[in-house]
């Protein structure tokens, strides 16, 4: 499942809206951001944006700008793109740099040793992990580039960057080739005998064995019911795919659900997409706590979600929140140290669930779902149950390399309300379950036991 916030769909957005210039306010002109390695160049009525590094500057998206101008402020020569709670700068330059202005043939497009230099002037300039991971950065340079020449063939590079990715211990750390690219992935060694799950199958089964009274009306994404008594249960597969987007339903006999959706978000701003998932999910969760607001608890199982948009599990957390608070701060890196942390704040509902709340994780709970958990912290009537979740709590910054392919890299730093990072360690637990570590292990075990893992739940419950 996913743990990569929307990677593909990143690659899309364009950060873009209104400036103004003394004494009258223009759009047009060029734009650096702080942190992030965007310009972006405005005409009255269009944009060019690019990604930039100190040796390259790629055009990767044009259009017009009139869909971004609701989401930016504008304060002296800085321009701020809001996207859900997220927050990117740019400031005014004088021209766009001359690396923007250069053609390139197609045979030095497709250079690997070019491309390679992009992907790792990009790494030294936005990565954010090398200290908490005591990397030895020049060593696995080094090792890497030594393998990088000029008749480097697709697979050979696709490789060599793949086995860097691993090196630098990013869980949001990646290279994605179009299909087209036709390159062989390393060596994943001997297939495993064992039976294997996907997450969405053992959470199935997980809510099929667990309810007592199964509520769930419309929605495949979230389900919902009772335990026992007046125990209620609420169960989130992704932070994704929530957003109402009239889905062709012979384009997804034809191309699959979540391409399908895919191409059809990809046709809005980011900060238009955010808004749609926000909205689908909190659709579903007006009839979720219509039907559980009795219960005299609620346990919220994201053991099985990999992640998608912070968003959402900001918005099922809301339901739980009385009074308006930060949960988190976070910065990016930029080449001068990191940009301005900024707080992250969870907002109040009108009818909150203030009984207690159990959160159960699992090292497969990642990316947006390590920042649900982080959150939750912040809950007085909260405990979270199971093991600590994956570590992969920073976005993932979206890029592009020269031929074309995509990759991605974090980039920014979430700290708690006390200054602690949990990228990597995950964020922990108030009751452990000693899920083990492997994604297989875990799920096996789930499945092979399931009257046992509903016995867990309930006794940590009681213990709590």
């Amino acid at each position: 499942m996913l743990a990569t916030k929307l990677l593909p769909l990143f690659l899309l957005f364009c950060y873009s809206c209104i400036q103004p210039s003394a004494p009258v306010e223009t759009i047009e002109g060029p734009w650096q951001s702080i942190g992030y390695g965007r310009i972006i160049s405005f005409t009255t009525d269009s944009f060019q944006l690019y990604d930039f590094t100190n040796i390259s500057c790629l055009p990767i998206r044009e259009g017009s700008i009139s869909a971004y101008q609701s989401h930016s402020s504008l304060s002296g020569d800085t321009l701020t793109l809001q996207s859900g709670y997220s927050k990117y700068q740019y400031t005014r330059i004088d021209q766009i740099p001359e690396l923007c202005q250069q053609s390139m043939t197609k045979t030095e497009r497709e250079d690997p040793v070019f491309n390679f230099e992009v992907l790792v002037a990009t790494i030294e300039e936005h990565y954010a992990y090398f200290e908490l991971n005591d990397l030895d950065w020049n060593s696995i340079c080094a090792s890497a580039r030594g393998k990088v020449s000029t008749a480097t063939t697709p697979t050979e590079l696709y490789q060599t960057i793949e086995q860097l990715f691993e090196d630098l211990k990013d869980n949001h750390g990646g290279i994605y080739p179009p299909d087209e690219a036709e390159v062989e992935n390393n060596d994943a060694g001997q297939p495993d005998e064992l039976p294997s799950y996907g997450d969405f199958q053992v959470a199935d089964m997980v809510t099929d064995h667990h309810l007592e009274e199964s509520m769930t009306k419309d929605s495949w994404l979230v389900k919902w019911g009772k335990l026992e008594d007046s125990i209620g249960y609420i169960q989130v597969k992704a932070m994704w795919l929530f957003a109402d987007l009239d889905l062709s339903e012979a384009l997804i006999a034809k191309n699959g659900l979540v391409d399908t959706y895919n191409d059809a978000l990809s046709k809005l701003s980011e900060a238009d997409q955010i808004a749609a998932e926000a909205a689908g999910i909190a659709k579903i969760m007006d009839r979720v706590m219509a039907d559980l607001m009795g219960t005299s608890t609620i346990i919220i199982d994201v053991r099985f979600n990999g992640g998608g948009q912070d968003l959402a599990g900001l918005k099922i957390l809301e339901r739980f929140n009385g009074k308006r608070r930060v949960v988190a701060t976070k910065k990016a890196v930029t080449t001068a140290g990191y940009t301005k942390a900024y707080p992250l704040y969870l907002e109040a509902s009108l009818t909150p669930y203030l009984k207690p709340v159990y959160l159960l994780t699992s090292q497969q709970s990642a990316s947006a779902t390590d920042f649900m958990a982080l959150s939750a912290g912040e809950l007085p009537q909260l405990r979270k149950i199971g093991s600590r979740t994956s570590g992969a709590v920073s976005d993932a910054l979206p890029k592009q390399l020269p031929n074309g392919w995509f990759f991605s890299l974090s980039n920014e730093v979430y700290l708690d309300n006390q200054g602690k990072c949990y990228e990597n360690i995950g964020v922990p637990v108030d009751y452990e379950l000693n899920y083990p570590t492997d994604r297989q292990s875990f799920f096996r075990g789930v499945v092979s036991d399931l009257e046992n893992d509903k016995r867990q739940l309930l006794e940590a419950i009681d213990k709590l």
